[in-house]
This record gives structure tokens, C-alpha cells and sequence, in this order.
């Protein structure tokens, strides 16, 4: 059994701070349990394009409000609290949080992420070995 608390992951190599947004991994690749959980800012105002084409990703949003535009379609979906999306056909997408407050975010990969990715220039992560 893994058992941690938000507290133990602040401020390790597991609390990767990025420019607009802070993903503190809670579980990863190591876990060896075929998924990760992160619980990711995104921060105040920002806007990001991703696209993750060596992930399947499904977020869960606990705090804030903001959108996601499906970049394929161009529909555009608000984000609340009680918001989930899952990107099962590796959708490129702009997230945007509101100026006026963060986004908090439950991510859920498949295949897990190692702990350590970044995003490309691209948007996605790399696939880990």
C-alpha cells in the first residue's frame, strides 16, 4: 500500500514548478501500479497548448474556473469544480485558467509519468523508456 499526503511531495524533485503551472506528482512510474496522479496548479491568467501523443490523460478539477478549446473542433468547454475531460484520442488543446484565481487539477496518466517530464516544444511529454 502507498500512502502519501499532499505535505510529503511540496518541495521535493516531485513538485515540478513550471512557468504557468506546478504539478506535484503523487504517484508515478515507479509505483509500478500502470498510471500516475498529479495534483497540478494551473496558475492565475494563463494560457497553455498541449497535446500529449504518448499519453492518455484524464483531469478532474477541485478548485477554480477556467476552459479547455478541443483545437480539432474549436468547441470550447468551461471548467468548474466537478469539471472532468479526458483526452482519449491524445487531443490537442489550449487550457486557460480565469485572472482571477488558479485552477487546482486531479491528472491521471496512462502510461505513468516518471515524475520529472516537462512539456516539449510540442506540448507533450516524452515517452518514457
Amino acid at each position: 500500500m502507498i500512502v502519501k499526503h499532499l505535505d510529503d511531495v511540496i518541495g521535493t524533485a516531485a513538485d515540478v514548478d513550471a512557468e504557468g503551472w506546478n504539478s506535484r506528482r503523487l504517484i508515478y512510474k515507479d509505483a509500478g501500479v500502470g498510471y500516475s496522479v498529479n495534483d497540478t496548479i494551473i496558475k492565475p491568467g494563463t494560457e497553455h497548448e498541449f497535446e500529449y501523443r504518448n499519453h492518455f490523460e484524464t483531469v478532474y478539477c477541485i478548485e477554480g474556473e477556467g476552459e479547455i478549446t478541443d483545437l480539432a473542433t474549436g468547441v470550447t468547454h468551461a471548467i468548474r469544480p466537478g469539471t472532468l475531460y479526458c483526452l482519449n484520442r491524445h487531443d490537442r488543446h489550449v487550457l486557460r485558467a480565469n485572472k482571477g484565481s488558479h485552477m487546482r487539477m486531479v491528472c491521471v496518466f496512462n502510461p505513468p509519468l516518471t515524475g520529472r517530464e516537462v512539456h516539449d516544444q510540442t506540448g507533450a511529454y516524452a515517452l518514457a523508456d
